[in-house]
């Protein structure tokens, strides 16, 4: 099972800020065909980013950071190649606990590209709001249902 082989890390370093732009740029840039010049924006130094290394190797990143509406939830790659493990689910879940940890009382949230809407379903995300584009991309913003004791409480 690929999950035994798993390490999950608050990226600090300079070595791997570098592997999660790489991520990114493979997903964003190469994949979806994002600028260049819209991957990295204003908000790089102001949040919190992690990468999940599945046999030393970096294969997936999110980041996080504290807005006015709440914890917004950004940037979540995983390489094309190494989709079908549960990466993303495991990265976002690790994040989760660790915001929830911290921000109990803060709404989490996100925009999602619609093709990914099912993974954030999947993951107790709830879609909010009208559709939107963001890169020529259409998304939806997305809030958490946090889950207390086994059952989901009411959004805020």
């Amino acid at each position: 099972m690929p999950e035994t082989n798993v390490k999950i890390i608050e990226a600090t370093t300079l070595d791997n800020i570098k592997l999660i732009h790489e991520i990114r740029f493979k997903v964003f840039v190469d994949e979806q065909k994002v600028p260049t010049e819209e991957e990295l924006d204003e908000f790089e130094d102001k949040s919190l980013h992690f990468l999940l290394f599945h046999e030393d190797v970096a294969v997936a990143t999110l980041r996080y950071r504290l807005t006015a509406l709440g914890i917004k939830i950004e940037r979540m790659a995983v390489l094309k190649e190494f989709r079908s493990f549960n990466f993303g689910s495991l990265l976002l879940n690790y994040v989760l606990e660790k915001i929830l940890n911290l921000y109990p009382e803060k709404t989490i949230y996100l925009n999602a590209q619609t093709q990914a809407l099912p993974f954030y379903i999947k993951n107790n995300f709830r879609e909010m709001g009208d559709l939107f584009y963001e890169a020529n991309i259409p998304h939806k913003k997305m809030t958490y249902k946090k889950v207390v004791n086994g059952t989901k409480n009411k959004l805020e």
